[in-house]
């Protein structure tokens, strides 16, 4: 029994220990230090299994509670070492427990140098986020929030693609920090007159409507540019394409979804007042997000690129579930995050097999692989389907509560963010018909190898796992309900 409420530290620490037995392995023996990785990432993946099995699905109170504080020398740094999840935080995760296996073996074969290092990476990346979706402290979620820009930084710069790789990782570090400078004063303003930054007290605190509009804008200034809104969103298409394939699945399946977990756990319940009075703000900035990329996709050649405009696309979509502060709407959003996690990293998998072998990315030299690559074409039309929301897929779920969410309290708002499934569709079917069908090109490339094992087990496995979001939605959902219940309640004098 002494493991049960030990779980979730367990998770935070065991990839950070196993990091200090990768540092004595010399990198000539970089199948060892894969093996161990992978098998570290593999355990870390079935202990998450147990929190969600052991989960309490009736309350909504924080549970697998890790309390630090008693800890003397903890004490003086005047900072709650506090973790602990709720339905809100469970399935990210067990999201992030799933994808970095994904991404050490994705990398597999390709990763020739730097292993050990490259291996350290993904798992203080690991370690990070787990601790960002666990923390209970608004100063630690900081610390841990800007700190999973590190690692990503080195990644896109050392194991990127292309010659503007270096370009592409200042500008991602630059945008995200820049963001949140604002919210690192906004922290310390609510240090100053409360006098902690653990959340248990925050949320019975009483903050003026005045000030409660400040800080909500100095939280909303580091968290848009983490989904990324528009206009700060610029730095999210050229680190997709930069990046190695494994950056882009971290970057698609978790890193943007931050900053709407941010919202969720922060400013919604910690500002309901501001939330209330700058929602037309939100619901502005995200349309303008969702059709502005939406069309700007339409007009890319680059697959990764197109992935990478869908995605922003897409969350600008899951800020307006959230801000039409109805159980409907965040439900959709939160499942909608789920879904994308999943399916935009499937996508990037599917990209890889390409540029694996043809080294390169763009649509003109493609065509007709549906003749030469059948089980690669198969599983790249279903995750296309799934990408504009075909119902019984994990995003039609997802866009369907959030839509019908948005109509009961934003009508003209919902009525225009459906124009992206029209838009998504646009561009989703005409890749795919430029990559799947039509003549082959062999003046461009001449032979053709379909997916290895490898890939095919990956592959297979997003695809199980999008069905299963799109057709046993409450398994997930019943999960979220009582937490998002709980928030809601922060609204009921609205």
């Amino acid at each position: 029994m002494w493991l049960i409420p030990n779980i979730l530290i367990f998770l935070i620490i065991f990839p950070i220990i196993s990091c200090l037995f990768l540092l004595i392995i010399p990198n000539s023996r970089s199948r060892l230090i894969q093996n161990i990785t992978l098998n570290v990432t593999l355990v870390n993946f079935l202990t998450s299994l147990i929190l969600w099995i052991l989960f309490d699905y009736s309350t909504s109170k924080f549970q697998f509670v890790y309390n630090l504080n008693q800890n003397p020398f903890l004490a003086y740094l005047n900072c709650s070492f506090v973790f602990g999840i709720d339905g809100i935080s469970l399935f990210f995760i067990l999201l992030t427990t799933f994808l970095i296996p994904i991404c050490l073996l994705v990398s597999w074969v390709s990763m020739n140098q730097y292993i050990r290092e490259y291996c350290i990476c993904l798992l203080v990346l690991e370690s990070l986020l787990i601790a960002v979706f666990s923390t209970l402290d608004l100063l630690l979620f900081y610390v841990f929030f800007e700190g999973v820009v590190i690692p990503m930084y080195i990644m896109i710069g050392v194991w990127g693609s292309r010659q503007r790789k270096i370009q592409a990782a200042y500008q991602f570090f630059l945008y995200t920090i820049g963001g949140s400078i604002l919210m690192l004063l906004g922290i310390l303003c609510i240090y100053i007159q409360v006098g902690t930054t653990d959340l248990s007290i925050l949320f019975t605190t009483e903050i003026s409507e005045r000030r409660q509009i400040l800080l909500w804008l100095s939280f909303f200034a580091s968290f848009a540019v983490k989904i990324p809104m528009v206009p700060v969103h610029i730095w999210l298409p050229e680190a997709h394409v930069e990046a190695p394939t494994a950056g882009s699945l971290i970057l698609a399946g978790l890193l943007l979804k931050l900053g709407t977990y941010g919202f969720l756990r922060f400013s919604i319940p910690l500002f309901p007042y501001a939330s209330v009075y700058l929602t037309p703000l939100v619901l502005a900035i995200s349309l303008i997000g969702v059709i502005y990329t939406s069309l700007t996709t339409i007009r890319q050649i680059d697959l990764k690129k197109i992935i990478a405009y869908s995605s922003v696309a897409h969350m600008n979509v899951v800020t307006i579930g959230l801000f039409c502060l109805n159980a409907q709407g965040i439900e959709g959003s939160l499942f909608l995050m789920l879904a994308h996690g999943v399916v935009s990293p499937a996508l990037f998998l599917c990209v890889d097999v390409l540029y694996s072998r043809y080294k390169t990315r763009s649509m003109k030299y493609y065509g007709g692989c549906a003749q030469t690559m059948p089980l690669f074409s198969f599983f790249f039309l279903a995750f296309t389907m799934a990408n504009i929301a075909l119902p019984s897929s994990a995003n039609f779920v997802g866009e369907f509560l959030i839509f019908q969410g948005t109509f009961l309290s934003h009508t003209v708002t919902c009525i225009l963010a459906a124009t992206s499934m029209v838009l998504s569709g646009c561009y989703a079917l005409w890749a795919c018909n430029r990559v799947l069908f039509g003549n082959l090109k062999p003046s461009y490339i001449s032979e053709y190898s379909d997916l290895s094992r490898r890939e095919f087990y990956m592959l297979l496995i997003c695809f199980i796992l999008t069905l299963l979001l799109g057709c046993s939605a409450n398994i997930f959902i019943d999960v979220m309900r009582p937490s998002i219940a709980n928030l809601l309640a922060f609204y009921s004098y609205f």
